[in-house]
């Protein structure tokens, strides 16, 4: 049958999917089981069943599983309308019709119209269509409509850009489709059973399934029947450790809320999946009612880093514009007497303040970067402003199983009774692991036992150790013994058997013939090294002679048996993780573990991944409970390791460090990593996570993460740092702008520019601005997180607006000399032309210089930006000469003098320009190093 991959299930030497001959059934070749109780009596049972209550009573709800598992099987059967042969196809059918697809609700992707309001709310988009509106009731159409196409546009890339994403995301999906054995029969009347295969998305809860080794769980399940279960629930609860599952009598269960639940040896949960073993079960809950969904209703915060500065920058622009009529209105009025007829000019101004470029500019910057990811990396980016939150990201929190190691353990070393390595104790525990697989009724190697016999077929110390025995019988592993046990024959030995047993180690020593103090001395040793993030397996052998003929080996022959040793295993690290941990920490990206696992096995990992755990303090679970929000914003800050977390621990660690103004990003691949996830500013997974994480990630890697999370951080900080600069320029020469057309209103009888000049000379500047999409940037300025930081850009652009100002105050000076002689109309044409072309060449050279922050070695090649400038440049001097010139009402008459004059106020002002930059980004440079300094040193004085 088909079934999907899963990284849990790749436990198989040949690959996915195990052949059949392997495999084994299902879950037993179960036969069809006689039916035992009603389905149901009167106000029982699920809707569709007799007699039943209201579909929204806790007890019919899918929901209320959790609180069957507190029952028999037989009553939870009878309470969810089905008995042990499992429903009809009619039941099933409606059940579905009620309860629909076993689906999260977030693979319904929004609409294309939802997505374009969704690009309208954006703060900039919003202020632009205010002023549309504005322009129009004042009869400035064409301002209207170029505002409206400019809209148009950002919304339609944004829209695509997030279209083609999710797409690439739905891909995705087909790895968790699949089927699963069911038990339905055709009618009521249909005494028995057929087994068939039905897809993932049809069960409903009352269905009974049977699981087999490397199937996942298609829904929330109570254990009817099981068979050495074992199943991994790492996705769901961070323990890299698989956890034996059982049918257990009735018992209260924790609640809905705990992850105790989880421990439930009678249920199993969507997501997780069988390493060993086989079981019926009786579906419980599917689709959003299930634990894997449950994460989903954890709130993602209002706004992300990126969405909080865009909003910060956009209501001071909107208190600017909102000041701006009022003030050139009241200014005029009072200088001049003229009225509301200079409104269009006023509304222009505010216009011109506002970069209507923006939501283009942003929207183009990063979608070409998110292309670039996907087309060179396969790197998803589900959410557009999540790769500039990816740029200005300054910690990454990761959890540990799945994302730093490979949950592929290998073994460590395998040492005798007194702690000293021994290679015999190696031999043992392989002869156990192969022969209690060799001779086992549906063979299932388990990831210790695969760890085992690659180390002794790697090892030449123990070769020939699989041709020494011969398997005679094997007692396999039982969750509630703890071990299992193979009985072997050498060649030459007549009438005597050994038997070999492996398995925990408490589990181990009782049945060792020691002594007490050998046996509390071997507790202690095995103590330490599991704090020392190892798992310990302990290996026993005993000579016993040959049974009499049809006389079976059992677990009565496992007693007195001699202890030969310890095997300790350890994780083994993703290959390219310490690489890439390494290059992020270079770049300034601090790096924390959050883990459910012990914190010894924690630590170790952080250690060989060259991460110090904050001088050997860990913030465990319980101190994290210990801690209002307050406090745990410093403890976080100050810690690496994060131990024995819960999902709840994760999401208050995340939370924290963005209360204390970090950049929190989190990458993880299961359900327990979803609350922490949506609680971060940019949400990162493997494509092999659980389908509700990649649902609600904003980052999917197609690939191994750490093989691109460094240049997926470098695609988000060149997006970042385009960004910055096309806002440095775009308002701090619109600010400079605005300021001089509101000082101009005060010194000249007329209008320094008309309302046609100001929409074309924007026209100009902005398309050359979209050049900041493609602009090349220095290695240097991206080696630091690269997020918007609205205060130091709106003082950046307060001190070099006030400057342009100044170049546009001493324009006018020798402007007004210049037609102080010519009359009327004519002289209000040669100003026009001569501040519109002194206008387009300031503008050009503040792209260019004010394209960084004045530190020259960051700049890099500025190349389309450069050429952009230049053609702008060319622009402003050749226009007013064209036809186009005296239509617009500029008549370029000026004097040489005049245009000498001109030209050393340019020179002056790329000059001082030139200065500023220099001496803004060295402040800028020494008050961060004197922050960073401050911090490191308060830190470092308030270790835990």
């Amino acid at each position: 049958m088909t079934r999907p991959w899963s990284p849990s299930c790749t436990r198989w030497s040949g690959g996915w999917p195990p052949s059949p001959t392997r495999r084994g059934p299902p879950c037993g070749s179960a036969s069809p089981v006689p039916e035992t109780a009603p389905l149901c009596r009167d106000g029982e049972g699920p809707p569709g069943t007799g007699g039943v209550p209201d579909p929204a009573a806790a007890a019919d709800r899918p929901q209320a599983g959790a609180h069957l598992a507190a029952r028999a099987p037989l009553t939870a059967l009878r309470r969810l309308g089905t008995g042990p042969r499992g429903l009809t196809e009619a039941e099933a059918e409606e059940r579905l019709a009620r309860y629909g697809e076993n689906a999260p609700p977030e693979w319904h992707t929004p609409s294309l119209p939802r997505r374009l309001l969704r690009g309208v709310r954006d703060p900039f988009t919003a202020v632009l269509l205010c002023l549309a509106a504005v322009s129009t009731v004042v009869g400035s159409l064409g301002t209207a409509a170029v505002i409206a196409v400019l809209v148009s546009v950002s919304c339609l890339l944004r829209a695509g850009g997030e279209l083609r994403a999710d797409r690439s995301v739905a891909g995705l999906r087909a790895l968790v489709a699949g089927t699963v054995t069911v038990l339905r029969r055709a009618d009521a009347a249909d005494r028995e059973p057929e087994s068939r295969e039905v897809p993932v998305g049809d069960l409903v809860p009352g269905d009974v399934i049977r699981l087999g080794p490397g199937d996942l769980v298609p829904a929330d399940v109570l254990l009817l029947r099981a068979t050495g279960l074992v199943v991994h629930q790492a996705p769901l609860t961070g323990e890299s450790q698989p956890l034996a599952k059982y049918v257990a009598g009735p018992a209260e269960p924790p609640p809905d809320g705990d992850t105790r639940l989880f421990e439930q040896p009678q249920l199993c949960f969507q997501g997780s999946s069988v390493v060993a073993g086989s079981c019926t079960a009786v579906v419980l809950a599917t689709g959003a009612d299930t634990r894997l969904a449950a994460g989903h209703r954890h709130r993602r915060p209002a706004r992300s880093g990126y969405e909080r500065s865009v909003h910060r920058v956009a209501w001071n622009l909107v208190r600017f514009m909102l000041l701006t009529p009022p003030l050139a209105l009241a200014a005029d009025a009072a200088v001049s007497g003229r009225g509301v007829e200079i409104l269009p000019f006023a509304v222009t101004v505010a216009v011109s303040l506002t970069p209507e470029m923006l939501p283009v500019v942003m929207t183009a910057v990063l979608a070409r970067n998110a292309v670039a990811l996907a087309r060179d990396r396969r790197v998803i980016v589900r959410r557009l402003p999540a790769l500039h939150d990816l740029g200005a990201m300054d910690v990454l929190c990761l959890d540990k199983t799945g994302t730093l190691t490979e949950d592929r353990p290998v073994v460590d070393r395998a040492v005798g009774p007194d702690g000293t390595p021994d290679a015999e104790v190696l031999r043992w525990a392989a002869v156990n692991a192969l022969w209690t697989l060799q001779l086992a009724e549906t063979p299932v190697p388990d990831a210790l036992d695969e760890a085992i016999l690659r180390a002794a077929a790697a090892r030449p110390e123990v070769a020939g150790w699989d041709e020494e025995h011969e398997g005679v019988a094997a007692v396999p592993f039982d969750p509630a013994r703890r071990l299992s046990t193979a009985v072997v024959r050498t060649p030459g030995r007549l009438g005597t058997h050994t038997l070999v047993v492996k398995g925990a180690v408490e589990a181990v020593l009782e049945r060792c013939a020691l002594e007490e103090p050998e046996r509390e001395a071997l507790r202690e040793r095995a103590a330490r090294w599991a704090d020392d993030g190892l798992r310990l397996l302990a290996v026993a052998t005993a000579e016993r002679p040959a049974p009499a003929p049809g006389k079976n080996y059992g677990t009565a022959d496992e007693r007195g048996l001699t202890f030969a040793g310890l095997v300790a295993l350890r994780d083994t690290l993703t290959t390219d993780a310490p690489e890439a941990l390494r290059a992020l920490r270079d770049k300034g990206v601090e790096v924390k573990v959050l883990t459910g696992d012990h914190p010894g096995t924690a630590e170790r990992t952080c250690r060989e991944l060259g991460l110090d755990p904050a001088g050997g303090a860990v913030l465990t679970a319980d101190r994290i409970d210990a801690l209002d929000d307050r406090q745990l914003a410093g403890a976080a800050q100050r810690a690496t390791l994060f131990a024995r977390c819960t999902p709840h621990h994760k999401a208050r660690v995340v939370a924290a460090l963005r209360a204390a103004g970090r950049t929190t990003g989190f990458l993880g691949d299961g359900v327990n990593d979803l609350a922490a996830l949506r609680a971060a500013d940019v949400g990162l997974c493997p494509r092999d996570a659980v389908a509700t994480v990649r649902e609600s990630a904003d980052v999917v890697f197609g690939e191994r993460p750490f093989a691109a999370l460094d240049e997926t951080v470098t695609a988000g900080r060149r997006s970042g740092v385009s960004l910055a600069s096309y806002l440095r320029v775009a308002l701090s020469s619109n600010f400079g702008n605005a300021l001089a057309m509101l000082v101009a209103v005060l010194l000249f009888p007329f209008m320094p520019m008309l309302p046609a000049q100001v929409l074309l000379q924007n026209l100009f500047f902005d398309a050359a601005q979209l050049t900041f999409a493609f602009d090349r940037h220095g290695p240097a300025a991206l080696r630091a997180p690269a997020p918007l930081r609205p205060g130091e850009i709106l003082r950046f652009v307060t001190v070099f607006g006030v400057l342009n100002a100044a170049a546009d105050m001493a324009t006018f000076a020798v402007l007004a000399a210049t037609v102080r002689g010519a009359a009327g109309e004519a002289g209000q044409a040669l100003f026009h032309a001569g501040w519109f072309t002194e206008n387009l060449l300031t503008q050009a050279m503040v792209m260019v210089l004010l394209r960084t922050r004045g530190r020259h070695r960051h700049r890099g090649r500025p190349g389309p930006v450069a050429w952009a400038a230049v053609l702008l440049a060319v622009t402003g001097l050749l226009l007013p000469l064209t036809p186009l010139g005296p239509a617009l009402g500029m008549v370029p008459a000026l004097t040489p003098v005049s245009y000498a004059l001109l030209a050393a106020v340019l020179g002056l002002y790329g000059a001082a320009l030139a200065v500023a930059v220099r001496h803004y980004g060295r402040r800028l440079a020494a008050g961060r190093a004197g922050i960073g300094l401050a911090a490191g040193r308060g830190a470092a004085g308030r270790q835990p």
